[in-house]
């Protein structure tokens, strides 16, 4: 199977003479470096006003991964996704997509990649179907298959009423999911999106990342960028944080929660507390009269907390996290960053 053809709909793929001839540089024997979905070796990139974008990312996303590339703003990872996805011209490097080296063999590096940008990129007054016909005309897709695999993504993504509406008359949230349609309509094995669900409300959110789910179980590779940490740790497995152009952490989401220094915590009391007990260790501060904001740090433990609460005759109704646990891992790691001069 070529790099353009993981199978989302279980259906052949027919290809056009561009696409064969994409079809044919995806399917030369690979070595074992085929294996990484993406590897990026030694990657700069300065702009000619001398800023420093990028310096020295070394990371590999295997084959089949939900990954997450987190990062605060300006941390360089729109223009690593930018140079993976041939938008932005590197510096200096190598970057590989299952073993089709960018600057070698580019056509097939870019046949394995389906690109969901932050900006609305696509005519306006062009009808949602036609969006996707056109792209996959691209990739060498024959009108009639192209047709069938827009009616499946759409009807997948909650868009086949909207087929006919020009771009322009959709909402944001229904312009996000044509664009993931847009993205993988030549049916490629690495699909990147930057910041997908940015500006949707909640349940569309959800939908949409039902259906990444989906399609990665069905062997898309997936690389994510999102400010909404909670979507990383709800969907990644792994994570890297990058941040002033270097990677400051590459590991499992599992790896990097158990490394949590402290997790704040509100809980909801039955009855109304005038002052704040002494409870051993643990920090407490009060929201309200029955609420409490309590930090708990790797040493201690929630059973220790409830204990100590319940030893003052406070008694708990609900609790929650304040945040959501990967984020408070993330400005943690971030922070030690800059403590530590990293890019200065």
């Amino acid at each position: 199977m070529g790099c353009g053809e993981v199978n989302h709909l279980r259906s052949p793929v027919f290809l056009g003479c561009f696409g064969a001839r994409m079809a044919l540089c995806c399917n030369r024997a690979l070595h074992p470096r085929s294996m990484t979905a993406l590897s990026i070796q030694q990657l700069h990139k300065t702009y000619r006003n001398g800023f420093e974008a990028l310096k020295g990312v070394d990371l590999e996303v295997e084959r089949g991964d939900f990954f997450a590339l987190l990062g605060p703003n300006g941390a360089g990872k729109s223009t690593a996704i930018g140079i993976i996805a041939s938008l932005v011209n590197k510096s200096r490097g190598r970057v590989a997509v299952f073993g089709h080296d960018l600057d070698r063999d580019p056509e097939a590096a870019k046949q394995c990649i389906g690109l969901v940008p932050q900006e609305f990129n696509f005519n306006v007054w062009e009808p949602a179907v036609e969006i996707l016909v056109n792209q996959a005309g691209y990739y060498g897709v024959p009108r009639r298959e192209a047709f069938r695999r827009a009616e499946r993504y759409l009807k997948q993504l909650d868009l086949w009423e909207k087929r006919t509406s020009q771009a322009r008359e959709l909402s944001g949230g229904m312009k996000r999911r044509l664009m993931i349609a847009r993205a993988l309509i030549h049916q490629p094995r690495l699909l990147i999106l930057d910041e997908p669900t940015a500006g949707v409300d909640i349940e569309i959110r959800r939908s949409m990342w039902a259906f990444l789910q989906e399609i990665n179980s069905q062997g898309t590779t997936i690389i994510l960028t999102t400010h909404y940490l909670e979507e990383a740790e709800q969907l990644c497995r792994n994570v890297a944080i990058i941040n002033q152009g270097r990677i400051v952490e590459r590991s499992s989401v599992d790896q990097l929660l158990r490394e949590l220094r402290t997790e704040t915590f509100v809980l909801n009391l039955r009855d109304k507390l005038a002052q704040l007990p002494e409870l051993g260790g643990f920090v407490l501060r009060h929201l309200d009269e029955c609420t409490l904001e309590v930090e708990v740090s790797r040493e201690q433990t929630i059973n220790g907390l409830f204990e100590a609460l319940s030893r003052h005759g406070i008694e708990v109704t609900s609790m929650r996290n304040k945040q959501n646990r990967l984020e408070q891992l993330f400005i943690d790691m971030v922070n030690q960053d800059r403590a530590n001069g990293v890019g200065s």
